[in-house]
This record gives C-alpha cells, structure tokens and sequence, in this order.
C-alpha cells in the first residue's frame, strides 16, 4: 500500500496531515529559517543542500529560500537562484543544467480542487513542473502545476506561466506566451560568439 508521501509525489490525492509529512515541513520549516540567516555562501548553500534530495555540484542560491519538503526538487548542475525563492514541491520540480533564476521566482506544484465540497475536504493532488536546461527565469515569474518548459526557454520578469512550452523561445505575459524565437543553431553559435567573443 502506498505512503501518504508516495501517493502526494505521484499526484494523487494524499492526506496532509500525514505525521512523516508534517514532519518533514517542520524540519524543513526550522532548517531553512537558521539556514537563510547564514551570511557565509558556502556555509548557507551547503545548508540548502543538506534538504534538497538532488543537486549539481555548481549550485548557488542567495538568501529566503523556501520550500515544503526537499525531497521532490531535482536541481542539475551550474544552477544559480537570486533572492526569495519559493519552491512548493508536494509533487517533482525538476530544473536542468545552466539554469539562472532571478529574484521573486515562485514554482508552485500543489493543486486544489475547483469543487469547493472537495476543497473543504481538504483533498490534496499536485502535479510537476519540469524545466529544461539553459533556462533564463526573470524577477517574480510565476510557474504553475504541470507546466514542462523545454531547453533555452526565457522567461520575461512578472510573467505566470500556465502551460507548457517547448525548446528555444522567449515567453512573457499573464498568461505567459510566445513572443520570440531564439535561434540558438549554427547562425546562433555564430552571432553570439561576434557579440561576446570572450566567452567562447
């Protein structure tokens, strides 16, 4: 029979008044609070670390990250994470390589029911955010569940994304939608390397 913990990283509904699950917010809760008064960033990204089930070596966050458990965020390697980051992972957020995430990000997984009887229920479910690598994430973006972005996405700063979009473009808005396509080819390779030639 499944744990309350498999039954809400899978998305199914799940209690939430689980005991290993109100643990776990409570520790995580308690961590993170001395964790984000830590003025040293070796000593306050090691504390992030500590909680988060999966990470890449080149991992760097600033301070007031917050999140539920730890356990369903997936984070590959050259990540970096400004100021005030909220990540609600009752279900997976998994973020590729060479991510850039800039202050306000908010990446919510939790679904709550549209029927209210439901809700009063307090029926649980959640859903997955996945985002591909090379992703560039703006000031106060907004992810919603079940959103997947593919690789070299941007994120214009205020935007709430509600759908999934696929590799090389640039999104923005309320909701969020296509408003260029990056060309990150071979004419890509070469216009980038005439811009910032001393960066290949």
């Amino acid at each position: 029979m499944a744990t309350e913990r498999e039954k809400m990283t899978a998305g199914q509904p799940y209690d939430q008044f689980d005991h290993e699950l109100i643990a776990r917010r409570t520790t995580a809760r308690k961590q993170l609070r001395a964790v984000n008064q830590l003025d040293d960033n070796d000593e306050r990204n090691h504390g992030y670390r500590q909680l988060i089930t999966d990470t890449g070596d080149d991992f760097f966050v600033e301070a007031g990250f917050k999140f539920d458990y730890g356990w369903n965020i997936h984070i590959g390697d050259h990540f970096y994470g400004n100021y005030d980051m909220t990540f609600l992972d009752t279900c997976p957020i998994t973020i590729g390589e060479h991510c850039y995430f800039g202050p306000n990000i908010g990446l919510y997984t939790p679904v709550h029911p549209l029927n209210a009887m439901a809700r009063v229920a307090d029926v649980e479910m959640g859903a997955p955010i996945t985002i591909g690598d090379n992703a560039w994430l703006g000031g106060r973006v907004t992810i919603l569940p079940g959103v997947t972005l593919g690789n070299n996405v941007v994120v214009g700063a205020g935007s709430v994304v509600t759908k999934s979009f696929g590799d090389d473009v640039v999104i923005a808005g309320n909701p969020a939608r296509v408003i260029k396509v990056i060309d990150n080819g071979a004419t890509g390779d070469a216009a980038a390397k005439a811009q910032w030639p001393h960066a290949f």
